[in-house]
């Protein structure tokens, strides 16, 4: 039996049974789009860190560009010469349209998708690294840390999936 008394912890109490009866990676998907956590522990926010909006049409065809490559070492030179603009050009647009850097806004997507990757798959750190972007074990775990507070280990550990699914795509 289970019970909850507040709207933020009836709320963690079914993310807590999606979790125990259809696996974590399910009630993840389901507390970002609630803005709520599956799972927290004592540091952590209530939800995920906001993403932001619909991508504005001058810059969509980049970002999908951008999350297509991933994997690729992309610097902000790459970005301008794919969008047509000068390096500081395509910076300010990303500002003006996003709120954040180009390079913030690559590593946000590199850590979203290490995210998937530790709660979907078996796969190793450094497979995962290479595979979103961060070139080594060691430079993803310390981003990882920066970003989340905790390593890429507790983080798979507290939001494993029951049965690891195909890796998915960024």
């Amino acid at each position: 039996m289970a019970t909850a008394g507040a709207t933020a912890t009836t709320i963690d109490l079914c993310l807590n049974q999606v979790s125990r009866d259809h696996g974590a990676a399910l009630a993840t998907r389901i507390g970002r789009q609630l803005s709520a956590a599956p799972l927290r522990t004592g540091c952590q926010r209530q939800g995920p860190a906001a993403a932001p909006g619909p991508a504005p049409d001058s810059l969509a065809p980049l970002l999908d560009w951008a999350i297509t490559n991933l994997d690729q070492p992309l610097t902000l030179h790459d970005l301008a010469a794919r969008s047509g603009l000068s390096e500081r050009s395509l910076h300010r647009h990303f500002l003006d349209q996003l709120g954040i850097s180009p390079g913030r806004w690559l590593l946000d997507r590199r850590i979203a998708w290490t995210r998937a990757l530790l709660e979907e798959t078996d796969l190793p750190v450094e497979t995962i690294a290479t595979r979103v972007g961060l070139s080594s074990a060691v430079n993803l775990r310390r981003r990882f840390r920066t970003a989340h507070a905790t390593t890429p280990a507790a983080y798979r550990t507290a939001f494993r999936s029951r049965g690891a699914a195909p890796p998915p795509s960024p």
